[in-house]
């Protein structure tokens, strides 16, 4: 079986890269590679849907990105122990209608022996912004490794 390095237990070094890697892949908003860090039969909450499977989380990330446009995302390890990583996350995006929101969040992650995600419990809040009050203005995809984190950013 392949494995998704670090794999388990976590260190705070191997989770801190781990988030980083998770960070690296959202931001590239490509179902396609996101869902390949997953268990075939991971099981998701965010918000109100609960994804089951990679079929099903790659449809919930098309329908994501199709709405939450220009998005940028930052996390930030919280804890970890083990196998499991609890992160912290805000992103900021807009709407078709020009529209722009930072989502703040927490995540939490499970992975098996391999290193692949099979849990991910996310909450999610939305605030409206003003386009002038966006904190994440590095071009498109991966963060610079020079921008600032979110508690950096006091957030």
């Amino acid at each position: 079986m392949d494995t998704k390095s670090p794999l388990p237990p976590f260190t705070a070094a191997t989770a801190a890269q781990k988030a980083r890697m998770a960070e690296d892949a959202w931001n590239t908003r490509d179902p396609d590679r996101v869902v390949q860090v997953y268990t075939e039969d991971t099981r998701w909450r965010n918000r109100a849907e609960f994804p089951v499977g990679r079929a099903q989380v790659h449809q919930f990330l098309q329908r994501k990105w199709a709405k939450e446009l220009d998005y940028r995302l930052i996390k930030e390890v919280w804890a970890f122990a083990d196998n499991r990583i609890a992160v912290r996350f805000a992103y900021e995006w807009h709407d078709d209608s020009s529209h722009w929101y930072r989502s703040y969040g927490n995540e939490n992650w499970e992975f098996n022996a391999h290193g692949f995600m099979q849990y991910r419990h996310a909450s999610i809040n939305d605030m409206p912004i003003k386009a002038e009050d966006r904190k994440f203005h590095w071009p498109l995809g991966r963060r610079p490794d020079d921008h600032p984190g979110l508690s950096d950013l006091g957030m």
